[in-house]
């Protein structure tokens, strides 16, 4: 499953929620978190659950819901979109706020009172969510492991920089935790959505650390989250060359080999597979 692109947007927006998958983005997100005014939160869910139970609605994209953190607003939502068992668009949920793996846990369980159970986007943003990041994705139900680093550099008092050093280690630990549990990690939000500049500058980051995706606020950030996620020709053939190389020396019994007069050893051989996953993913392996 492919996830680059991961939009938010609003529940209290149904008309957004419908909308949201011509943006192109692998995964939308039903926002009933952050995105929607307390006073708002019922409304929101009614939405949501209207939009999810229309036999109109079917996209090609993943469809999640992010869900409250506190216990019973989670409640609240879980009983407004499954209470009645009317069949859902849904394909996951998201976690805010993850502390601990108890509480993926905890939702799991949640979800089970409905007979159900979803991948989660396990949202870590807290101090003890970062600590706790191998613990959380080795959970069987944790299916990625998404950065906050907003509410992250919030609730441990850093003052967020256009560098990030701020949160540098976290966001490196994020990336580790998902790689050691074989789960994908979802980096974090650029929040001035009109910098596109910014926007590619920080994805590049993104992948040269190792993430699978990236969070986006706006539509209009989907098309170069996608690009950049999406390997470019000269890799692909580059990636190419090297397994196709790998594969005849295999059959020769040889140990070593060469490509472009680079020697390649197990690291540029896993980067090629990575590629070439990535690549296939979005069909671009032929």
């Amino acid at each position: 499953m492919v996830r680059r692109s991961v939009l938010f947007t609003p529940g209290d927006r149904p008309e957004m929620c419908r909308k949201a998958p011509d943006s192109g983005a692998d995964v939308v997100v039903f926002d009933l978190e952050d995105a929607v005014a307390p006073r708002r939160k019922a409304d929101a869910r009614d939405a949501v659950r209207d939009v999810l139970s229309d036999p109109g609605f079917d996209p090609d994209c993943e469809v999640c819901v992010r869900v409250n953190a506190t216990e019973s607003t989670l409640r609240d939502d879980l009983d407004a979109l499954l209470g009645d068992g009317t069949e859902l668009r849904l394909d996951s949920v998201m976690l805010p706020k993850v502390g601990s793996a108890d509480d993926v846990r905890a939702l799991v369980d949640e979800l089970g009172t409905y007979e159900t159970v979803f991948p989660v986007f396990a949202l870590l943003e807290s101090a003890a969510g970062i600590l706790a990041a191998p613990e959380i994705a080795a959970v069987s139900a944790t299916d990625a492991l998404v950065f906050g680093a907003e509410d992250l550099a919030a609730d441990i008092g850093a003052t967020r920089t256009a560098e990030g050093t701020e949160v540098l280690y976290a966001r490196e630990r994020v990336v580790l935790a998902a790689a050691a549990n074989d789960c994908p990690a979802i980096d974090t939000i650029v929040s001035d959505f009109e910098d596109e500049d910014a926007l590619r500058e920080d994805v590049e980051f993104a992948i040269q650390l190792g993430y699978d995706g990236k969070l986006a606020i706006h539509p209009a950030q989907v098309g170069p989250i996608n690009e950049a996620f999406t390997p470019s020709a000269e890799q692909i053939e580059w990636a190419r060359r090297v397994l196709d190389a790998r594969d005849e020396a295999d059959a020769e019994g040889r140990g070593v080999f060469a490509v472009d007069g680079e020697m390649i050893d197990a690291p540029l051989i896993a980067r090629a597979e990575r590629i070439r996953s990535r690549a296939a993913a979005v069909g671009a392996w032929a």
